[in-house]
């Protein structure tokens, strides 16, 4: 019989699982707040339970935070008013290096980027149902077998591969504007998208649009989260077509000559202070 782990020893491995359960946690919920507070539910649990007869200590911790994420999903799922209009993604915001990539400060963070997703992914992964956002999200970006999500959703191990295979057909699958504009993101240089960035900070300063322009698909989707309204953009919604989200610059004027390089969820990006 396994002997019931120390305390202190199940609160040390914990904390060496926990960048890795909160990059499960964010690509599962797309929140910050609401992944910490996840992992930090998980914490409790854990302390909780008896772990003495558990032989794969990090498989079972993304487990429990798995079920955890998967019951936020389905309770934001019964609530769709929470969100209302467009809604982005938290975004991961870093330093960006000289060569366009993301720059961590220490390796936590490091891996915290690498575990990541972009904001367009992030996306695409709300419009999947909680039960195939998780098997596609711990399958195909964390690689556990389907026969440890299957109990975590419910269902038959070939019914949980199902889930994932639709999962990445709707997220990867052509013929959608979404998923075109996250292949098309998926293949620029990170030089290509800075160049992007400081087109649209040129076209806001400056009001000339026709560098902007040549760098944009014509079918550009631009998603505006303006949270309490704030924005210089006005309301959330939705900008389509190159000229109209070219454009759109000219609402950040007077916020551009403020506007710092960043990288946000690993890609150029500004923010404004």
């Amino acid at each position: 019989m396994t002997p019931e782990p120390d305390r202190d020893w199940l609160a040390a491995r914990f904390e060496e699982e926990r960048t890795h359960l909160r990059a499960v946690a964010y690509r599962m919920l797309g929140s910050s707040a609401e992944a910490d507070d996840a992992v930090q539910d998980a914490w409790l649990r854990v302390a909780r339970s008896d772990a003495g007869g558990v032989q794969n200590l990090g498989g079972w911790l993304t487990t429990i935070v798995a079920r955890l994420c998967l019951d936020r999903l389905r309770a934001r799922a019964k609530r769709p008013e929470a969100h209302v209009g467009v809604h982005l993604p938290d975004p991961i915001v870093s330093r960006l290096g000289s060569a366009g990539f993301a720059e961590a400060a220490d390796p936590a963070a490091e891996v915290e980027l690498a575990d990541s997703v972009g904001l367009a992914m992030l996306v695409l992964l709300e419009t999947l149902t909680p039960p195939e956002r998780l098997a596609f999200v711990l399958h195909d970006t964390f690689g556990l077998p389907f026969e440890e999500i299957a109990p975590i959703v419910g269902r038959t191990t070939e019914a949980a591969r199902q889930l994932a295979s639709r999962a990445r057909r709707r997220v990867r699958g052509a013929g959608t504007e979404d998923a075109v504009a996250e292949r098309t993101a998926g293949r620029a240089s990170p030089r290509r998208q800075r160049e992007l960035v400081l087109a649209f900070l040129a076209a806001a300063r400056d009001g000339k649009f026709e560098a902007l322009l040549r760098l944009l698909d014509p079918q550009v989707v631009a998603r505006v989260d303006t949270g309490d309204g704030s924005s210089p953009l006005g309301r959330s919604r939705e900008l389509r077509g190159a000229e109209v989200v070219a454009r759109s610059a000219f609402g950040f004027r007077n916020l551009a000559p403020g506007a710092r390089l960043v990288a946000v969820n690993g890609s150029p990006g500004f923010v404004v202070l």
